[in-house]
């Protein structure tokens, strides 16, 4: 088909011998400009699919425009990725960032995310996307903080997306309402439950008859006992204690090194008395071994021991309970530590630090165990203002 020149500039007419529109041949319109000093053709389209010369001019119009500013034009452009390919860059990272080596995304992508997303490109996926998967997990019966997290977890794929220069659209997720968790704990041990529940998981020594098997069975639960107690009384949670190695102890000055938290920024831990003396008699040979192992092949613990949830059932703390926020689990030993610190009157800020939270809105829910301390504070207000109140009243 031949070109020819119609009457706007840089915009060429060909007439098919195929084609017909309207009764009469379909024409195809083509554009013509220079780029980098170089004559270029671009096919705009055909008459019967809605293009005409004057919107092809007004094409060609913005393609100068965008060569004048140095914009990216439609045929340079990148395609959009797929979900599928940022998912796979996204968790090669949360592998060596994230706490768990990122398992726990990986979970959540592979069933939740993957066999909805992975096949669109990031442009193709919406709001109403989004909120499908938040209804349909719901139906699936997943907790608030299962829908939760896979939403979470979709949005920092899709952010990472947009930093890593992958995607320069927007995130689908921004207006998606995440479903309000009502899972705070609160319930902590009082003094007596918490001296109970250590008294039961150590292990009496003399009163056992001693054999391969008791001898096994007494180490796994002096070795619960003193996670327990570190928990207990410095507040670690069982994944940094999990973590600890001998490297981490400093017995001259009662430190303890928490190096690999769950927020990554490490802190320091202080022992009690009592945690000294049961951490002394666990220094590893090597200070890169770590101080508790797995019974099974002396690596790594990587969750606590079920002996700790029937130690529980056998002190009956959780008989008649239903609600999860009041059930007592291994975690909330470190609730029960945070909560202690509230009642002796601690500062909120204090209890932040010790607990390694990031913002102070994790810790603000222990404000309202210090009834005692707000009072005081009051107190003291009013004895500065009656103080001042009698320094003028003489002059």
């Amino acid at each position: 088909m031949k070109r020819e020149l119609t009457k706007y500039s840089g915009v060429y007419e060909r007439k098919s011998d195929a084609r017909m529109h309207n009764g009469k041949a379909d024409s195809c319109f083509d554009i013509t400009y220079r780029l980098d000093g170089k004559k270029v053709w671009e096919k705009v389209g055909w008459l019967s699919e809605g293009y005409a010369a004057k919107v092809a001019s007004e094409i060609r119009s913005n393609r100068i425009r965008n060569i004048r500013h140095g914009e990216e034009l439609p045929k340079d452009k990148q395609k959009v990725p797929y979900f599928k390919d940022v998912a796979e860059d996204y968790l090669k990272w949360a592998s060596q960032n994230k706490t768990r080596e990122g398992r726990d995304d990986k979970y959540l992508y592979k069933n939740h995310l993957a066999a909805i997303f992975d096949d669109k490109r990031l442009n193709e996926i919406s709001s109403f996307d989004l909120e499908r998967l938040k209804t349909n997990l719901t139906k699936k019966k997943l907790t608030a903080g299962s829908v939760k997290h896979c939403l979470v977890l979709f949005r920092q794929i899709f952010n990472k997306a947009i930093l890593w220069k992958m995607y320069n659209g927007e995130n689908p997720i921004k207006g998606i309402k995440l479903p309000n968790l009502q899972n705070q704990r609160e319930r902590f041990l009082r003094y007596d439950e918490a001296s109970l529940l250590l008294n039961e998981l150590k292990v009496d020594y003399s009163s056992r008859k001693k054999s391969v098997k008791k001898n096994l069975t007494e180490k796994k639960d002096a070795q619960l006992h003193d996670m327990a107690l570190i928990s207990l009384h410095c507040g670690l949670r069982a994944g940094e204690i999990f973590n600890l190695k001998g490297q981490d102890l400093d017995f001259d000055n009662k430190l303890i090194n928490i190096s690999d938290p769950k927020n990554k920024e490490s802190r320091k831990a202080y022992m009690t008395e009592a945690v000294k003396e049961a951490l002394s008699k666990r220094v590893p040979e090597s200070p890169n071994e770590y101080i508790f192992r797995d019974k099974r092949h002396g690596g790594k613990i990587t969750s606590i021991s079920h002996t700790f949830g029937k130690t529980i059932d056998k002190l009956k703390f959780n008989e008649g309970i239903t609600d999860p926020r009041q059930k007592v689990t291994f975690h909330t030993l470190r609730h029960t530590f945070a909560s202690w610190l509230a009642l002796q009157g601690e500062t909120i800020l204090t209890i932040k630090e010790l607990l390694g939270h990031k913002t102070l809105a994790m810790t603000v829910r222990y404000a309202h165990l210090m009834p005692e301390h707000k009072r005081q504070a009051t107190l003291n207000l009013e004895k500065a203002f009656d103080k001042k109140r009698i320094v003028h009243s003489q002059i």
